[in-house]
């Protein structure tokens, strides 16, 4: 089935998820399910995942959490051991088939369940950065990757009730790259704009290839 395409901004997008979603959980018996929020680097599905989970919280107090995929990037110096810096952030570069056991571990825990994230003030995975409490029926979780059928990533689609690709044109997220990257501070604009287009542009468009096993597609209508 090819997936609904739909034109909106961030707070249209918003107002369209959240009865859905309330809706899906209210038919769900009690099971866990989970929201994919897919599309490529700096298409600003974080963002979105993190305000969808505070206003389905707003409804239903500690009912939705946030699971991001950026968790499972390799530690860095498995990275480096690798060779593979040039290239981080790449599918390869993640624990893919630890994302996929971890996403079935949520949807059938009874208890709280740690996970990992990502600190781009140091480039690197943090341990037990977010807890999934025991009573949460909603995960929302969001990743360039989750509708990818390469590798370990195609275990990930199976565990998602509701997937929705995020799309922003492609002129645009390079803008928005170039400037999270400058605001980190780490680097130099040169090796930035060096690393957007050796490694954040390629994933972008890998991503984009896999946009019609959404569930939906929406084309933000946003600012640079």
């Amino acid at each position: 089935m090819t997936a609904q395409t739909i034109h909106l901004t961030p707070q249209t997008a918003l107002a369209r998820l959240v009865p859905h979603i309330l809706e899906m959980e209210s038919q769900a018996d009690g099971r866990r399910i989970a929201i994919g929020m897919a599309g490529g680097p700096g298409t600003g599905k974080s963002t979105l995942a993190a305000e969808l989970v505070t206003m389905l919280n707003a409804v239903r107090p500690g009912s939705a959490a946030l699971v991001p995929m950026d968790g499972f990037h390799m530690k860095h110096a498995k990275i480096e051991a690798m060779g593979a810096t040039d290239r981080k952030g790449a599918p390869h570069t993640f624990e893919g088939a630890a994302f996929v056991s971890f996403l079935h571990q949520l949807k059938h825990a009874n208890g709280p369940v740690s996970g990992p994230g990502y600190s781009r003030k140091i480039e690197d995975t943090v341990d037990d950065a977010f807890t999934v409490p025991a009573d949460v029926r909603v995960l929302v979780v969001e990743g360039n990757y989750l509708l990818l059928t390469e590798g370990p990533w195609a275990g990930v689609k199976a565990l998602l009730d509701y997937a929705v690709f995020v799309h922003v044109p492609r002129d645009i997220v390079q803008a928005r790259l170039l400037k999270r990257h400058g605001e980190e501070g780490l680097f130099t604009e040169e090796r930035n704009r060096a690393h957007i287009e050796r490694n954040d542009l390629p994933n972008y468009d890998l991503v984009e290839t896999s946009r019609d096993r959404a569930d939906v597609i929406f084309e933000m209508d946003v600012e640079r």
